[in-house]
């Protein structure tokens, strides 16, 4: 089966982990960290790296500009947050870059407020602890 991955900062990473693994066509979500320079962060230890979600997807089920879709309707990417719950899609190659500039200026084109959402290169994802991992599934009620 032919799978891609996704990376996106939108907050706390225990809802879009739990939201995106439900969406038909994500294979796999994973919580961790992503944009810093700090080698093996850690919850405690994050460096200047974002919550991140790490997509996995079967591009024949669910595309790239859907997933974008949705990054942009779970969170408000007007709303300038601390860099660890920064709004930020990482891409991984030229054409996701491509795609994720042209879908932030569409939804830039409907909002009356600055988009403070960055656009960057996934340079290294690290997957976080355990007990971060599909937290809201194994921790009914609890919320970011």
């Amino acid at each position: 089966m032919n799978r891609q991955k996704a990376y996106f900062g939108l907050g706390c990473f225990w809802g879009p982990d739990e939201y995106f693994s439900k969406l038909p066509g994500v294979t796999k979500t994973t919580a961790g960290y992503a944009g810093g320079e700090k080698k093996n962060p850690t919850y405690t230890d994050l460096g200047d790296h974002t919550e991140t979600v790490e997509i996995e997807y079967n591009p024949e089920k669910i595309s790239y500009d859907e997933l974008l879709h949705h990054f942009w309707n779970q969170h408000n990417p007007t709303y300038e947050a601390k860099r660890q719950y920064r709004s930020v899609i990482f891409y991984s190659d030229d054409e996701q870059k491509k795609q994720a500039e042209n879908s932030m200026k569409k939804v830039h084109e409907k909002l009356d407020h600055p988009i403070v959402t960055s656009v960057e290169p996934m340079r290294e994802f690290y997957k976080a602890e355990e007990y971060h991992q599909k937290y809201l599934a194994k921790n009914r009620g609890a919320v970011c």
